[in-house]
């Protein structure tokens, strides 16, 4: 089922990478755009485990571009091309699916990508679940720095819509009645997708 779900979330994000590619490649001076490789699950029969995955070896220095969690910092990600592009895409997908998924920990040697995940909201984007927890979107609002390359798509800024909407928060928690006339209601806790699922390769 890990090796089922690994198939499941790449070539998904794979195909949200060759839509960005068709929309940013045509853009002058934008140049190469990131590929995400596709994997493939194997039967093995006489094997003692007979479920593998399978995908092209990358040669060359491997770099992590973007992480699950956002609280780590990247050099590589942010000065080098690759990982600004990286960037780019996963805004370019936050606004396409209007803030319900992002393609993250994204990690390759140049611009060939693999071993990647996928958050969504709690309900799913179109009938996809992802493999990493939600928070990694508000986490991604937060924290995205947008780079030349958001601005050669025409992506709008995250940190005006984050701002506007802490401000909106702000402004309600404000005009909250008075807590002695309110009846306190907690709301269930809703249970967050599990953390992100990798496999050995």
């Amino acid at each position: 089922s890990v090796a089922i779900q690994e198939c499941y979330v790449q070539n998904t994000a794979r195909e949200y990478a060759k839509l960005y590619a068709a929309e940013a490649e045509p853009l002058e001076g934008f140049g190469e755009v990131p590929e995400i490789i596709p994997i493939f699950l194997i039967h093995r029969p006489a094997n003692n485990i007979p479920y593998a995955t399978v995908e092209e070896e990358l040669v060359g220095e491997f770099v992590k571009y973007s992480v699950r969690d956002g609280k780590e910092v990247n050099f590589l990600r942010r000065d080098s091309e690759a990982g600004q592009k990286c960037c780019t895409f996963q805004h370019w997908v936050y606004e396409k699916t209007s803030g319900s998924l992002l393609v993250t920990d994204l990690q390759g040697v140049g611009m060939k990508l693999t071993d990647v995940g996928i958050a969504t909201l709690a309900k799913g984007y179109k009938g996809f679940k992802g493999n990493c927890s939600f928070s990694f979107i508000e986490q991604f609002r937060a924290l995205h720095q947008c780079n030349e390359y958001c601005e050669m798509l025409g992506l709008k800024s995250l940190r005006t819509t984050h701002q506007k909407q802490r401000k909106a928060t702000s402004t309600k928690s404000k005009n909250l009645p008075n807590s002695s006339t309110v009846k306190k209601m907690v709301p269930k806790k809703a249970r967050e997708p599990r953390d992100f699922i990798s496999s050995e390769h």
